[in-house]
């Protein structure tokens, strides 16, 4: 996998060029283990639809997770007889290794997978890349929970779908509707920045990509599909059940505590509603003064429910020292994930010095409005202590967000390459290695492509 990409954020999306070049549009990858029987007719079939309907170049990829069969001997066969059709061999099996080490080798625009049995109706598969080619969208996947679907399986099988994605709902927030059909598609720029961050080289793989996917703001396109249930498939149920629930607990926990440099598959202003620019207003202004006043808001009621503590425990300016200096590392830690979108740890102790220094600000504002209070009358009434703080507060919340967003969270510049000049480090400081380390893992499992 390639590790020396600028993390800029991502281009915005625009439409697949239509002239000829070099590289297929689409590569659509079949992960296959001992399908010696069903492999040759599958991509035969998938060859000539593909040849009839698809009005841009492709490319079938076959996968070989390490096959104990004929399969190998069958998809260098079809390598060498189809001009259109390619096979990789590893030596390891997971069908997530074998996709990812695939496409990141890739050089088309557009990647696709379906299981090899090809329980998805074909006729689903040019709707499925077709916004990815447009420009619309960053992800597709084929959806057999979706209304208009026609499905048959039988009712354990359906159960454990719904079951599992249920799950997904519930755990992770997962908006999309089906995680596991074996029919997906993604852009290739965006898979260059994507697969690095997915650990799963198993089933899980599905979920992994399009929950980190999801949580990063990339757009996922749903399409609904006819599909067959194949009676004679080799999945173990309880096993792949198993990992999976690992992989939501191991992704849950990624997500909450901001592990995952999710910035690095950000779009550029503009493309989110949410950013777009207000004549006069810094772009992203607007969404960072929503979300600081959201968590000042909580900060506050946080802020005088400790003072109402601490005051039957201290005096008024104690009592407002602790419970200032407690809310405010909460307020940073806060706004720094929410307001100013940074994640991960790198940075995190500086960001909190930083934030100490504007509580100093709010420290002597608030501790000067109490000693004025005490001034003007020697036994105030302790909801007259609590409207005089909340005035201060109020006084100092301009000055603290200009603080926040030009001093301890700078807006992030860009140098010519697209790498960050300035402004807080969100990737963590450990996640290059972790990436290097796995994509020497899948190239040396990686075997070149046969000769034709």
């Amino acid at each position: 996998m390639r590790t020396d990409t600028s993390w800029g954020t991502l281009p915005a999306r625009e439409h697949l060029p239509v002239e000829v070049t070099d590289a297929p549009v689409l590569d659509v990858t079949i992960p296959v283990y001992n399908e010696e029987q069903d492999l040759e007719p599958c991509v035969r079939r998938l060859h000539d639809h593909l040849a009839r309907t698809f009005p841009y170049s492709f490319r079938i990829t076959i996968a070989d997770n390490a096959s104990t069969d004929r399969t190998a001997d069958v998809a260098a066969w079809l390598d060498s007889s189809i001009p259109e059709v390619r096979s990789y061999r590893l030596e390891e099996k997971g069908r997530g290794r074998a996709l990812r080490t695939v496409w990141s080798h890739s050089d088309s625009p557009v990647l696709a997978y379906m299981d090899v049995d090809l329980s998805t109706d074909l006729n689903a598969l040019l709707p499925l890349v077709a916004p990815l080619i447009s420009g619309h969208s960053d992800l597709a996947i084929g959806s057999r929970l979706a209304r208009s679907s026609r499905v048959v399986r039988g009712p354990k099988r359906e159960f454990i779908s719904r079951a599992y994605n249920l799950i997904l709902k519930s755990s992770l927030s997962a908006r999309f509707s089906d995680a596991q059909c074996g029919f997906k598609a993604i852009r290739g720029d965006v898979a260059q920045r994507l697969l690095p961050m997915v650990e799963d080289t198993g089933w899980f793989f599905d979920t992994e990509m399009l929950v980190l996917a999801e949580r990063a703001g990339l757009r996922i396109h749903e399409v609904p599909v006819d599909w067959v249930d194949d009676p004679d498939s080799t999945v173990h149920i309880v096993k792949t059940a198993t990992e999976d629930l690992k992989g939501v607990w191991r992704v849950g926990r990624a997500l909450a505590v901001g592990a995952l440099p999710l910035d690095r598959l950000s779009r550029p202003f503009g493309e989110d509603p949410r950013d777009r620019r207000i004549n006069g207003v810094p772009g992203g202004l607007a969404r960072q003064l929503v979300g600081f006043c959201v968590v000042g808001a909580l900060s506050t009621l946080f802020y005088l429910l400790l003072y109402s503590l601490f005051r039957t425990m201290a005096g008024p300016q104690l009592a407002n020292a602790g419970a200032l200096l407690v809310s405010a590392i909460a307020n940073t830690a806060a706004n720094r994930r929410l307001t100013f979108g940074v994640q991960g740890r790198a940075g995190a102790v500086r960001h909190q010095a930083q934030g100490l220094a504007v509580f100093a600000v709010g420290l002597a504002l608030t501790s000067g409005s109490l000693a004025a209070l005490d001034a003007a009358t020697s036994t105030p009434s302790h909801s007259t202590e609590l409207a005089v703080l909340i005035a201060a507060n109020l006084a100092s919340t301009v000055l603290r967000f200009l603080l926040l967003r030009a001093w301890v969270f700078p807006e992030r510049r860009t140098d010519g390459s697209g790498t960050h000049a300035a402004g807080p480090d969100a990737t963590g400081s450990d996640f290059t290695a972790d990436a290097t380390a796995t994509a020497t893992d899948d190239t040396a499992v990686l075997y070149s492509r046969n000769a034709r």
